[in-house]
């Protein structure tokens, strides 16, 4: 596990900071309790994300210095169920990270992840409930069933992965539902959500290259599973998330043992594969959003009266 790290928040979570903004010279320039949104996620815990606030300035934060709006607000009105009651909600739980990948260590992660559907009192209670409930002494959190949906939809790929893991510990009837017409959440998006997220990462790690600082090969290795992943999703219309034979190659770059240039080179070669692949790809233009309702408003129903 990673000690008291909390999981990761998706882009477009509102947030409130918990500590000033200084500028470099150390001069406070914005007090803590400042709302802002996620622009930017990583892909580990422990690295900084970058929020915008209102007025369009953009700082970079670790995530012990970000609080979810949405869970501060709940406490503030002071009738919001705790997690713990909320945890008794979840509807699927699956193992996601490198167990998932292929690329697991002896020392590697378990990362969970999951989707709660809580009853419709709470839902439709002043408190509401929040996107995201997490376990602040493991890397485990689970979406309200609505958020996960929408980032399904929009392909995110932290997302996608819930549903496309083999290893799932734990789905009710709707769980299990859910996963079911996973297939309608795959669409032609995947190739702007993935390709994007690349494409500006490389952009970063490249930057660190020519200032000789160093990389983040972990980060670099995750970013070719991605367009793996991505490619693969194009060309058979499945989402695979097991390296397989890229295995070895990919744990090689995670150590820092592959050059920069041979890297760069793999990604480049990669990325037209992907661009081709689009063309051809037997996914349609965009999922679908029909059946994924249906789903949804099915679900809310059943939880009127549990």
């Amino acid at each position: 596990m990673k000690g008291n790290l909390p999981p990761i928040l998706p882009v477009g979570t509102q947030v409130v900071t918990c500590c000033p903004i200084r500028d470099p010279y150390g001069r406070e320039i914005r007090p803590s309790g400042g709302v802002a949104v996620v622009v930017h996620a990583p892909l580990e815990a422990g690295q900084r994300y970058r929020i915008r606030f209102a007025d369009g300035e953009t700082v970079k934060l670790r995530r012990h210095d970000l609080r979810v709006l949405s869970h501060d607000q709940d406490a503030a009105l002071g009738e919001n169920p705790s997690s713990e009651d909320l945890f008794s909600h979840v509807i699927y739980r699956c193992v996601v990270g490198s167990r998932a990948f292929g690329l697991d260590e002896e020392s590697s992660d378990v990362d969970i992840r999951g989707v709660y559907l809580p009853p419709a009192h709470l839902q439709w209670s002043l408190t509401g409930v929040p996107d995201l409930i997490e376990r602040t002494d493991a890397d485990e959190c689970y979406w309200e069933l609505q958020r996960f949906l929408v980032l399904a939809l929009k392909a995110n790929p932290n997302i996608l992965e819930c549903l496309f893991t083999p290893k799932i510990e734990m789905a009710t009837s709707l769980g299990e539902e859910l996963r079911a017409i996973r297939r309608c959440f795959l669409s032609r998006f995947i190739h702007k959500t993935y390709n994007g997220y690349v494409l500006s990462q490389f952009k970063k790690l490249r930057k660190s290259v020519e200032r000789e600082s160093s990389i983040k090969w972990k980060h670099a290795m995750h970013l070719i599973r991605l367009l793996l992943s991505g490619i693969t999703a194009l060309k058979t219309g499945h989402l695979e998330l097991d390296v397989g034979v890229h295995r070895i190659r990919l744990l090689a770059i995670k150590k820092g043992e592959v050059p920069w240039a041979d890297l760069e080179s793999w990604r480049r070669e990669l990325q037209g594969e992907f661009d081709a692949a689009v063309e051809t790809s037997p996914l349609p233009d965009r999922p679908d959003y029909r059946r994924v309702e249906r789903f949804l408003i099915d679900a809310r129903r059943s939880m009127v009266n549990p």
